[in-house]
């Protein structure tokens, strides 16, 4: 399998940390879709990153698609719940999170347009989606060992992406301080081998 790629995208992160978690091997491909010569539409329409390319030449895209693909081919560490109410639980989990990194990244492009073209109203908006998020995550952890209580799920690196594209581009949220839930199984994910394998490099 190879795996199409950006090395400091979240969503992909959260792919990497699966196939490591689940000792699956891959090759990965890390390219620029914004760039003239990009490929990636020849198995994305949409052009986007993580893209899975399988080995018949099919190919799987969207983080959560991919992640739920990768969880079934290895019985090692299972990450998500086969059915029910566990199930929607972690996959809430995962909707939340990645709701959080579609407004953080909607900040950074908002960003990269003229000053004069920008919208702090718009800017805003997305800043209340991430802070409304943060809480949110912050008091379903609670004092729970991780998202869905003792045991380490799909949830869990979720929210440990998120985390850590927010120390990425948003070093001035100081979220820490604020949610020390959040804090505490960061520093937890953080030791993961994972999770250190698949630090992206300073922006």
């Amino acid at each position: 399998m190879k795996l199409l790629s950006s090395p400091t995208s979240p969503y992909v992160r959260k792919v990497r940390v699966v196939f490591i978690e689940k000792k699956l091997d891959y090759q990965p491909e890390d390219g620029n879709v914004w760039a003239p010569d990009t490929r990636i539409q020849e198995h994305n329409p949409l052009g986007k990153v993580p893209c899975l390319v399988m080995d018949d030449g099919s190919a799987l895209f969207d983080s959560r698609v991919i992640v739920e693909y990768l969880d079934t081919l290895s019985p090692v560490g299972s990450l998500i719940p086969k059915s029910g109410k566990e199930r929607a639980a972690v996959k809430c989990w995962e909707a939340l999170a990645d709701g959080t990194l579609d407004a953080s990244i909607a900040i950074v492009m908002e960003l990269k347009r003229p000053v004069a073209q920008q919208s702090p109203e718009a800017i805003e908006r997305q800043y209340g989606k991430i802070d409304a998020a943060l809480i949110a995550m912050e008091t379903g952890l609670g004092e729970q060992s991780f998202c869905m209580g003792v045991g380490f799920t799909l949830a869990d690196i979720a929210v440990g992406c998120v985390l850590g594209y927010l120390d990425l581009r948003f070093a001035h949220i100081d979220w820490r301080s604020t949610h020390s839930n959040l804090a505490r199984l960061d520093k937890k994910l953080s030791s993961r081998q994972s999770f250190l394998e698949t630090n992206p490099p300073a922006a």
